[in-house]
């Protein structure tokens, strides 16, 4: 009943990265500044697109070398983010993120890739995490044997991670991170699809390898957005067996009282962007929950009766972890420290990771400098885990 001893990591998603060159400008452009100014240990939670993984893969030389200019930063790493597969910083990602999906090979052995590359990186003795898509998007059209290709994918990959332990020492396991609109979103979408994974495994003989390799990556952003009890939400998971294996701390932005707060949907429609996909959901007093796929200058300014009458809005756009509140609007910070006390309950240690991916989209001069706020962030959630 404790948290993650490892050191705190941030995720490197919010640099640009589609070389080894550029993964090696950011972690010292950024990440290096950022551990010189917490002074204290700090971990590279990289992210990985599939160019870079191919690189790093295309001779051995390659991957020791970059393992080796880690060791120098004095940086570690024991978790990768492999939920981007392609140019997570293009002109426009939005629902592109989620391809390829789990029904496709080519996410299987992107993952795959990824899990050699860490067992590589990551320091002896600890155990890895890859987060990874919630499937696929609800907003796709999908075969009907979706379902099935992807459990199939999921259960091949769980053998290929116990085999890279039996050759390496290396335990990594794999955290699916439910996110709005995808076809794993709620905490009953999870437990639903976890049972009928371990069905399907127990039935080919892969049910203990599956149980110990994969579980979620539980994004607080994500579950405060769908208005669950966060608290609630991780104790049930944990009930139903379902491991967490990665935590994203992170805070989405609130608007209380949308028709009376007129300012605040102005402030709002600031947050209207082309690059990233921001899923905008209302509750209403009845406690009925709107939904919209992505926020829009019309939804924050001139939305329908129903909308604007609700009690509360909540986006899915990832803001700093130090912010009570972004001038007229509120973030979800409250629920990142009940999720935080939830984590800590646990009789296991999910790996902790500060996921801010939107520095470079925030509006006004919120990102202009990405050290300095990337260090507060990891300030504030020191102060956070200490007082769970």
């Amino acid at each position: 009943m404790s948290l993650s001893t490892l050191p705190l990591s941030y995720c490197t998603n919010v640099h640009p990265g589609q070389s080894i060159a550029e993964i090696d400008n950011g972690l010292d452009q950024y990440t290096v500044a950022v551990q010189k100014k917490l002074d204290r240990p700090l971990a590279a939670g990289l992210w990985l697109a599939r160019p870079v993984t191919t690189e790093l893969l295309q001779n051995e030389r390659s991957l020791a070398e970059f393992t080796e200019r880690l060791q120098q930063r004095k940086l570690t790493c024991y978790t990768l983010n492999a939920f981007p597969y392609g140019d997570f910083h293009s002109e426009r990602v939005k629902e592109n993120v989620y391809i390829p999906d789990w029904s496709k090979p080519e996410r299987l052995e992107y993952t795959h890739d990824c899990a050699r590359i860490l067992s590589a990186l990551m320091p002896e003795g600890t155990e890895g995490s890859i987060s990874t898509v919630p499937l696929g998007f609800k907003e796709f059209t999908h075969p009907d044997d979706f379902f099935d290709r992807s459990v199939e994918q999921l259960i091949e990959l769980a053998r290929r991670l116990d085999s890279l332990y039996d050759e390496t020492g290396k335990l990594i396991r794999l955290a699916i991170e439910p996110e709005p609109f995808c076809l794993l979103e709620t905490t009953d979408e999870a437990i639903a699809f976890f049972e009928r994974l371990w069905q399907q495994a127990d039935g080919c003989g892969a049910g203990d390898v599956v149980r110990r390799t994969l579980g979620l990556c539980y994004d607080v952003c994500h579950q405060a957005v769908e208005f669950e009890d966060v608290g609630e939400s991780i104790q049930r998971l944990n009930n139903a067996g379902v491991r967490i294996n990665k935590v994203h701390i992170t805070c989405a932005v609130e608007l209380d009282n949308p028709a009376e707060n007129e300012e605040g949907r102005r402030a709002l429609a600031q947050y209207v962007e082309p690059r990233y996909l921001h899923q905008t959901m209302a509750r209403r007093s009845d406690g009925r929950v709107l939904r919209y796929v992505d926020l829009s200058s019309e939804l924050a300014l001139e939305p329908d009766e129903e909308f604007l009458n609700a009690d509360v809005w909540r986006i899915h756009f990832h803001v700093p972890v130090d912010a009570e509140s972004l001038g007229p609007l509120g973030t979800t910070r409250a629920e990142l420290r009940e999720g935080l006390t939830a984590v800590a309950a646990l009789q296991y240690a999910p790996h902790l990771e500060v996921e801010t991916y939107t520095w470079q989209v925030l509006p006004g001069e919120q990102g202009s400098d990405l050290v300095d706020g990337l260090t507060r962030e990891l300030v504030a959630t020191h102060e956070l885990l200490s007082q769970v």
